[in-house]
């Protein structure tokens, strides 16, 4: 496959460490860094477990840096501290010292400073809301045109959002919160003549962590990254969970399992509805990821993680 630069920006979730173990099993990537964005974790032990992963991938070249942007709807704080589990995991707390290097610049800085050095344009793999992102573009708006597409996990198209109903809030339930936690910053990127391709609800929707998966994953403990996604998905077993971060990053991988569709959209930034991505005719094109193999994309999930 041709290689790809790749920056990721994540926000401390569950799978977002599945997705950053995913992306460093990609042999024709190449990542420049990766950003924590402090919105569904506490962004310590956030910062510190995607270090540790990194060392475990023996990837502790890829340096880290923890974004200091504030989005405008927090996460719930029982989201947020599953930071904590994956932090004190045992098997990512083997060694007496992280390897992995913390860069002293703020996220956003370090973003701007790695896509104006880079060689050629870089994708974003965005696994979190986009304030990160837009706040590397007010630093330098020059970076905007090395930036060859953004691939954001984020928005619901057709489907009700993830940002439950509430009289308190005022919100309809129609937002995905990734979207919830910056409408602003979002709607800021969708001002832009950057590619978008997102990665909605609609498809995340139809890909389950199911019980069949996890059976198989757990097949593969001799394997470290096997064992580490496994003991990360036992974290959230309690409740229906979907490969939001995975699918997304997936599509790096095995873009030939997907099918894509272009739609015209816009952000909502402000009612009841805020946080919305709606479909309007006359809106800012983007492609979304519409449909996948599903066999094809848990045994690909399985290999990867194998290795």
């Amino acid at each position: 496959m041709e290689r790809t630069l790749v920056l990721m920006d994540h926000d401390g979730g569950v799978d977002d460490y599945l997705a950053a173990i995913l992306l460093m099993t990609m042999d024709h990537v190449d990542v420049l860094g990766v950003v924590v964005t402090p919105a569904d974790c506490y962004i310590r032990p956030a910062v510190s477990a995607t270090r540790k992963i990194l060392d475990l991938v023996g990837r502790h070249d890829v340096p880290v840096a923890e974004s200091t942007v504030r989005g405008l709807n927090p996460f719930p704080p029982t989201f947020r501290r599953d930071a904590f589990c994956v932090d004190n995991l045992p098997l990512l707390n083997e060694r007496d010292e992280i390897l992995a290097r913390r860069v002293p610049e703020a996220g956003q800085a370090f973003m701007a400073s790695a896509l104006r050095a880079a060689p050629e344009p870089v994708t974003l793999l965005v696994t979190g809301p986009l304030t990160t992102v837009a706040a590397a573009l007010d630093i330098d708006p020059r970076v905007e045109g090395k930036i060859r597409e953004i691939l954001w996990m984020g928005g619901a198209l057709h489907v009700r959002g993830n940002v439950e109903r509430s009289i308190e809030s005022g919100q309809d339930g129609s937002a995905e919160w990734n979207v919830y936690w910056d409408p602003i910053a979002a709607d800021r990127i969708w001002q832009t003549a950057i590619p978008i391709t997102l990665c909605p609800l609609d498809i995340t929707n139809l890909v389950p962590i199911t019980q069949a998966f996890l059976r198989r994953l757990c097949r593969q403990r001799r394997h470290p990254l096997s064992d580490l996604a496994g003991t990360c998905y036992a974290l959230v077993a309690h409740h229906d969970y979907f490969a939001w971060d995975v699918l997304t990053t997936s599509y790096l991988g095995r873009p030939e399992m997907f099918t894509l569709r272009a739609w015209e959209t816009e952000i909502v930034i402000e009612g009841p509805s805020q946080g919305r991505t709606r479909v309007v005719p006359g809106g800012r094109p983007i492609q979304a990821l519409d449909q996948v193999d599903l066999d094809q994309l848990y045994t690909y999930l399985l290999a990867q993680w194998a290795r």
